[in-house]
């Protein structure tokens, strides 16, 4: 059940213009811990989060929307300590679209970073 359930967020989050996955290996993590393997979501070159197959979704957000998030109960610190990042545990299918949430919000802060950054590019060069 957990895979169907990851599988449906991911679909929902590879729907989005610009968005594209990769798998990553597991292997040993800061620390010392075991990290299991995950798919990776991108926007552009820009990483979104990630799903481990266990169902540990880890997204990366700025510090004050991070700090809102934990403090709302969103989402939880994630548990090695990495800064900015939440993890939000996938268990059931009311869990998919609170995950997809979170990496909606991860897209459009991308979205709206490289639409600004565009639109520099365009002033300096036009």
């Amino acid at each position: 059940m957990n895979e169907e359930l990851i599988e449906a967020a991911g679909r929902e989050i590879l729907s989005w213009p610009g968005v594209s996955k990769e798998d990553m290996r597991g292997g040993t993590g800061k620390g010392g811990f075991q990290v299991p393997p995950a798919t990776v979501y991108r926007f552009g070159r820009r990483h979104l989060g990630h799903i481990h197959v266990t169902g540990v979704a880890d997204i990366t957000f700025p510090r004050r929307i991070h700090d809102e998030l934990v403090s709302e109960g969103r989402a939880i610190p994630h548990p090695a300590g990495f800064d900015d990042v939440v993890s939000y545990r996938i268990r059931k299918s009311e869990d998919v679209p609170n995950v997809v949430e979170l990496f909606r919000k991860g897209y459009e802060l991308a979205k709206a970073s490289a639409e600004r950054r565009e639109a520099l590019q365009a002033r300096r060069a036009g």
